[in-house]
């Protein structure tokens, strides 16, 4: 038989969903991958339930339903302050992931450096290397995750063609300062660099940061994509709903890679989805107080047992140091597979989003309902013995 693909020995499936097949398999609640257990506004699925028996039910124009990217642009551009094109601007995607992909391939060639913080998502070096691209790592340093200018400088000087960026960031939680952007935007600048954002988390922040669209910021929309997706927003994350949004000269490239890789998204999704983007301002206000709740939850649960963990400043993760409960020689990926097993929770092992050498950090998600963390709180108050 022919050799299959070189580039599968470079990356794994992925982690995070092979962690949620062993929550089910154990019967433990899934903290692991980061989809909520409560409904999604009614808005959208009483506008689900409407157009379920008349469609839309066959293929949409490739690049999204005229009514859902007008709807997209309204909403999209009041957030990042400028007159969106939904025509020329935005194509819609099979979620933010796809996105990704395809402005991956849209910018750059075999054999160019993309840069990307550690932590990073999983899916980003695997999506460079598919792409036949170099991944290059800029560390953040905890617990703020702060990153040394001089040295995201040498990075750019390596003749990155891209650097790709989640704000706020899964798995840290961190929130970019305007300061923060505005340095790496000059260096975009000055060394003819293109930003891809991933900005899923745009309305999870938490009391004391704000979110900055790098799109915003002086000479930045001509070489900045924005990756999103209704999925965490509304949390609908099987819906598959993403977007991304740039300047028609990039889009156009885009737009390409995804009508080839995807053909469209799903037609009555699209249709239902707009109710939500035509909600009023108070439901991202209410939506970033219920968040702001279930951390608290979350976090003072984690300080009653007494395991340490990061504050994140945005989004819905918190990385867990666990070093007082592995047992000598245990990797983080056996620590993972037996707490589902032995305590009924299951969470994500840090490896899979440092290049640093760390091995006892691992991830857990708070997207729940207050029950449902109590619940794993509870399971979680002996972990010791439990692991012991």
């Amino acid at each position: 038989m022919q050799p299959t693909s070189k580039k599968c020995q470079y990356f794994t499936d992925s982690v995070i969903r092979r962690m949620t097949r062993i929550a089910i398999e154990h019967d433990a609640i899934n903290l692991a991958q980061g989809f909520p257990d409560f409904d999604p506004p009614k808005e959208i699925t009483d506008r689900l339930a409407e157009i379920a028996p008349i469609g839309p039910h066959q293929y949409p124009i490739t690049m999204g339903a005229p009514n859902f990217r007008q709807a997209l642009a309204k909403k999209c551009g009041k957030y990042m302050g400028r007159t969106l094109d939904p025509e020329t601007e935005i194509v819609v995607t099979i979620g933010s992931t796809e996105a990704m992909v395809d402005t991956i391939f849209a910018l750059t060639n075999p054999g160019d450096k993309i840069a990307m913080f550690s932590p990073y998502f999983e899916n980003y070096v695997a999506q460079a290397i598919m792409a036949d691209c170099e991944p290059v790592f800029i560390p953040l340093v905890p617990p703020e995750f702060n990153f040394d200018p001089d040295v995201l400088e040498d990075v750019f000087k390596k003749g990155i063609k891209a650097i790709l960026i989640c704000n706020p960031s899964n798995p840290s939680g961190k929130v970019f300062t305007y300061d923060e952007l505005k340095l790496i935007a000059d260096l975009c600048i000055k060394y003819d660099v293109y930003a891809i954002m991933d900005e899923v988390y745009e309305h999870i922040i938490y009391p004391g940061h704000k979110h900055v669209y790098m799109n915003s910021l002086p000479g930045m929309w001509e070489r900045t994509v924005s990756c999103s997706s209704m999925s965490k927003t509304y949390s609908i994350t099987g819906w598959r709903l993403g977007y991304a949004i740039a300047p028609q000269p990039l889009m156009d490239k885009i737009k390409q890679f995804h009508d080839f890789n995807a053909v469209g998204a799903a037609s009555p999704l699209m249709e239902a989805a707009i109710a939500g983007l035509e909600l009023p301002d108070s439901y991202y206000d209410e939506f970033a107080a219920h968040y702001l709740h279930m951390k608290t939850i979350f976090t003072e649960g984690l300080d009653s047992i007494g395991i340490e963990y990061t504050d994140p400043q945005g989004a819905y993760f918190v990385l867990a140091n666990i070093g007082q409960f592995l047992k000598k020689g245990q990797s983080d990926v056996e620590f993972c597979e037996e707490m589902a097993k032995k305590v009924g929770v299951a969470c994500v092992p840090g490896t899979s989003f440092f290049k640093e050498d760390v091995n006892n950090i691992v991830r857990l998600h708070f997207a729940k309902k207050d029950e449902t963390l109590y619940e794993a709180l509870n399971r979680m108050a002996d972990i010791k013995a439990k692991m012991a």
